[in-house]
């Protein structure tokens, strides 16, 4: 399997973690904590970091606007300590995942293969070197229930290709919010106004992020990528499946077959479940490139 390949791969089973921050039971639950709005995304996600600032968060998280991010942290930290946020996320997915996949999906032999298969190679991974979140992630223990091993592998690959992709962000010269905008233009990514929403960028500050693309040559009058601007979320793209194959390199074609048709399983029964807007996507959600 090469790199491209891996990368795909990874971004196939990843709706299994994005459905984690739609959940009726998320809102729910940390909503009883006191926490609103995005308030419950930004702690679950950083908790394994520790009760970091808002700051680290920012960087680390990459494309949301800081004064955002502010707006709950460090405050969610004084609501439930971290090492509460994180027993309170992996319970409420044993309980809700099974009703979300299936009963036959959570408890058939595929799944638990696949959990295995995904958990043994995100093991392989020797370090977080230069990877935060994913080195976070590391600290937490393994949940017992296959369907959790499954979605605590899945997320342990997110963010270690996360990780990577930021970096590649970075190497690329494109700012958080550029990175965002650029990705949004391409339609591969969020529609406009989800991302603005959900990553807390302002018309104003959104206008600015596209006019500095505009001044670089990357973006276009009409509002799309110019052909430098693809050859650079190419270069960046293909960064980002570089930096992310080490530890899929050594996963056998069989395996990587089987993990493939669970992932069709799981993106069907997440579809199915309706918990993710259709509006939040672009016209060429799901593509590559």
């Amino acid at each position: 399997m090469d790199a491209y390949t891996a990368g795909r791969l990874c971004r196939s089973i990843d709706p299994l973690h994005s459905l984690s921050y739609f959940l009726p039971e998320f809102f729910e639950r940390f909503g009883a904590l006191g926490m609103q709005g995005m308030t419950p995304y930004f702690a679950v996600r950083a908790a394994p970091m520790g009760a970091v600032p808002a700051e680290v968060v920012a960087a680390v998280f990459y494309n949301f606007n800081p004064e955002f991010v502010a707006q709950s942290i460090p405050r969610a930290w004084t609501l439930a300590a971290p090492d509460a946020v994180i027993a309170m996320r992996y319970e409420m997915l044993d309980e809700v995942l099974p009703r979300i996949l299936g009963e036959e999906l959570t408890r058939s032999a595929e799944l638990f293969r696949a959990a295995g298969i995904l958990r043994r190679t995100a093991e392989s991974i020797p370090d977080g070197d230069g990877r935060p979140l994913f080195a976070a992630h590391t600290s937490l223990p393994w949940p017992e229930s296959a369907h959790c091993q499954l979605w605590h592998a899945v997320t342990l690959l997110r963010e270690y290709r996360g990780d990577g992709h930021t970096a590649a962000l970075v190497a690329n010269g494109l700012s958080g919010l550029e990175a965002l905008v650029s990705h949004t233009v391409a339609g591969i990514g969020f529609s406009v106004p989800f991302a603005q929403s959900l990553r807390g960028w302002s018309e104003e500050q959104w206008d600015a992020g596209l006019e500095r693309l505009r001044t670089r040559g990357l973006v276009g009058s009409d509002g799309q990528l110019t052909e430098a601007g693809t050859r650079l979320r190419a270069r960046v793209e293909d960064l980002t499946d570089d930096l992310g194959y080490a530890p899929w390199a050594t996963v056998t074609d069989g395996d990587r077959d089987h993990v493939t048709v669970v992932a069709d399983a799981v993106r069907a029964a997440v579809a199915g479940a309706g918990l993710i807007p259709a509006q939040a996507f672009g016209p060429r959600y799901g593509q590559p490139r």
